[in-house]
C-alpha cells in the first residue's frame, strides 16, 4: 500500500483525533478542524480518516447502527462500549496475547489480528 500523502488538511483531521479523548466520529473531527482550517469540506475529513486509519495511524471503532469512531492511541488497550449512550471508553488490562491463544485453537490458520471490545452501560447511564 502506498505511503499517503500529509496534506495540511490530513495532518489537521490526525491532530484533532490525537488530541481528543472522547474517539470523535467524522462529524465531531470536521467541527473541530474548521477551526483551523475553515475551508475543509465533510468529505475531506471522511477520506483523511479513512486514509489514516488504513495507514494504521488510527484504529476504527465501529459499532452496527453508529457513526464509526476514530481512536489515535496505537498501544495494547481495549473498549467500553456503553449499549445506552454508545460513549466508548480506554480499558487498560494485561491480557495475553490473543493471537498467540487464537492461533493455538486455529490450526493452519495465520491469525493477523484480534479485537476486544467489552460491552455494557457506563457509570453515568447507570444512575440516570
Amino acid at each position: 500500500m502506498a505511503i499517503i500523502r500529509f496534506t495540511r488538511q490530513r495532518q489537521a483531521v490526525l491532530e484533532v483525533v490525537q488530541a481528543s479523548r472522547e474517539h470523535p466520529d467524522a462529524a465531531r473531527v470536521f467541527e473541530t478542524v474548521r477551526e483551523t482550517v475553515p475551508n475543509i469540506s465533510l468529505g475531506t475529513v471522511y477520506r483523511s480518516l479513512e486514509a489514516l486509519a488504513l495507514e494504521g495511524h488510527l484504529i476504527r471503532i465501529q459499532q452496527p447502527g453508529q457513526a464509526t469512531r476514530y481512536d489515535a492511541r496505537l498501544d495494547g488497550h481495549y473498549h467500553f462500549i456503553c449499549d445506552s449512550c454508545g460513549e466508548v471508553f480506554d480499558v487498560m488490562l494485561e491480557l495475553p496475547d490473543l493471537s498467540t491463544v487464537a492461533s493455538k485453537g486455529l490450526s493452519g490458520f495465520k491469525v493477523q489480528k484480534t479485537n476486544v471490545e467489552f460491552h455494557g452501560i457506563c457509570q453515568s447511564c447507570q444512575k440516570n
